[in-house]
Formats: structure tokens, C-alpha cells, sequence
């Protein structure tokens, strides 16, 4: 088991350094030929223990050499971070610990007029919806991360994607239930960006791309793949994180709106 962690952990640090090995070894050409040489020998023989690596080791040498400046090493470090900022949501493995703490929890974050329900408030309430700013309008939030579409087996942190990579993504809305609910937030993360939506649940409930009955028996309740291809289809609900109190309001008397309409 330990070795088996080791192993994951060497998988993730590779996955998650590529730009920056790639950036350091440019730097590595500024040093003469024959200090090149020796620094990538001494690295094929390094040993390693956090929070000392090859990367801290190269950086030093490049430092004292005279390679790199103090500056440049801000620049590479910001853009390292910058890059990588969300990836601890990927490392969230249980689903319900992604969407009912993390992301409901930044809903409120975002938005303190939003609050849970609760029985005492709401004696029918079953679990069906996630937030209210009063009781005559519920919210359901739910969340998704993009990942590559091309590695299903391997763990989400291994195949967290950059929102702009070319790479093909699949991020799965699960469990919708249009009906229980006047509008959705959805919030979809990348390793450096965090998107979000605001969309009235009449919207989510036609949309071409919802596939209801997600699980056999469960009426009512469906879900929705967003991808690279579909993903724009949705851009008159995106929001920037700020907008979304002001966007549940409009959304939600396009919602009645529409329901309206319909009848």
C-alpha cells in the first residue's frame, strides 16, 4: 500500500511539473557546455526528500551561476501557481465531499444572501435542492471538473486539465433534478480556472444535451455531459463570480417565465 502511494505521488509531481521542467531546462542552456553537462549528471545521481527536489536543486545552481535572476524565478514561480491553482480540488475523491462541501460552500461563499434549507423552515423539504434565498425559490448547485476525455482509468488529479488545452474534456452534471428546483449553479473547475453558470432549471430540463432517468427507478432526476463541443452552448448563463446574485434574480423570472409560457 505504501509503495503503491509512492508511486501515485511520483505520477502526480510529473504530471504537474512538465511545464516547469520544460522552462528550467531552457535555463539550463544559458549555463556553458561543460556546467550543463555536469549539473544534468549530478541530477541522474540526485537523491531526493521533500521538501528538497531536482527542481530546488536546479534553481540553486542557476541562482549562483548567475543564470537566473531573482526576478525570473518570481516570474516562473507565479506562473507555476497560476497554473495549478485548483489542482487541490482535484485531489477531493469522494463526490459528495466536491459538490456538497467545497462547491456549496463557495456558493455562500460567493453569495451570503443564499442560505440551506432546512425542515424547521421548510417541513417538506426532502434534500432536494441545495440553497434558497427565501422559500418560495430553490437553488440546486452542482459541480464538475474538466478532465481528459482520453483517460478514463486514471485518477482526476492525473488527468486535470488547463482550460486551455486542446485536449478533450468531459465534465458530468449528475443527478438533476429540474423539477425540485427553479435554477441551477454550476461551477466547473480546471487546474487554473474556475468557471460558473446561472441557468433557470426549464433550461437545464430541455436542453438537448440532458439525458433524464440518469439511474433506473430514479424519476425525475437526469444528467448532463458538458464538453468541448457543447460546452458554448451554454455561454449566455456564464457568470463571473460576482454577477451571481444579481443573475439568480434574472434568471429566476426567466424561469417562471418559461414555465409560464409553456402552459
Amino acid at each position: 500500500m505504501k509503495a503503491h502511494r509512492n508511486i501515485e505521488r511520483q505520477c502526480k509531481v510529473k504530471v504537474v511539473v512538465e511545464k516547469l521542467r520544460e522552462q528550467l531546462d531552457t535555463l539550463i542552456n544559458r549555463l556553458k557546455a561543460h556546467q550543463a553537462d555536469v549539473l544534468r549528471l549530478s541530477l541522474d545521481e540526485l537523491k531526493s526528500v521533500y521538501p528538497f527536489s531536482e527542481y530546488e536543486y536546479i534553481i540553486s545552481h542557476l541562482l549562483a551561476a548567475s543564470k537566473l535572476t531573482i526576478d525570473e524565478y518570481y516570474e516562473i514561480r507565479n506562473d507555476y501557481i497560476d497554473r495549478n491553482l485548483y489542482l487541490y480540488l482535484f485531489e477531493i475523491s469522494a463526490p459528495r465531499g466536491f459538490r456538497d462541501t467545497w462547491a456549496v460552500g463557495q456558493v455562500l461563499q460567493l453569495t451570503p444572501n443564499l442560505k440551506r434549507p432546512s425542515k424547521k423552515i421548510d417541513p417538506k423539504y426532502t434534500g432536494e435542492y441545495d440553497l434558497w434565498p427565501d422559500p418560495q425559490i430553490k437553488i440546486e448547485v452542482k459541480a464538475s471538473r474538466a478532465v481528459d476525455f482520453e483517460r478514463p482509468n486514471d485518477p482526476l488529479y492525473l488527468k486535470a486539465l488547463h482550460s486551455d488545452s486542446n485536449r478533450p474534456f468531459d465534465m458530468n452534471f449528475q443527478q438533476l433534478k429540474p423539477r425540485c428546483c427553479h435554477l441551477f449553479i454550476w461551477i466547473a473547475a480546471w487546474r487554473d480556472r474556475i468557471r460558473y453558470w446561472v441557468l433557470p432549471s426549464y433550461v437545464v430540463e430541455h436542453s438537448p444535451h440532458y439525458s433524464p432517468g440518469q439511474h433506473r427507478g430514479n424519476v425525475g432526476e437526469g444528467q448532463l455531459h458538458v464538453n468541448q463541443d457543447n460546452i458554448h452552448d451554454f455561454d449566455d448563463y456564464l457568470v463571473s463570480p460576482t454577477e451571481i446574485e444579481r443573475a439568480r434574480r434574472q434568471v429566476y423570472k426567466k424561469e417562471l417565465s418559461l414555465r409560464k409560457a409553456k402552459k
